[in-house]
């Protein structure tokens, strides 16, 4: 089975790093990508195709919930909206 392709988007670069390490763990998921904006988590969901983008909901540019509804219209497999406890 092919892992999960993880995009992580998140203005908090030690949340990220927490993220990324905690999934990195799990055998079945590889972290593709990450992004500090909202424009940046755009822009590298159309390059990178990820399977899942996990999004903090409270970023610079376009926040979480806006970056997700630009997204969604070329169709990601799953995008989660996420807030980090720093926002």
């Amino acid at each position: 089975m092919e892992p999960i392709r993880v995009l992580i988007a998140d203005d908090h670069a030690i949340f990220r790093r927490g993220l990324c390490a905690l999934l990195s763990a799990v055998s079945d998921i590889e972290i593709i990508g990450e992004a500090a904006t909202g424009d940046e988590a755009i822009a590298q969901a159309s390059v990178l195709e990820p399977d899942v983008i996990l999004m903090d909901l409270q970023m610079p540019g376009f926040n979480g919930i806006e970056a997700t509804r630009r997204k969604r219209l070329t169709a990601v497999r799953r995008s989660s909206a996420l807030r980090s406890p720093n926002g």
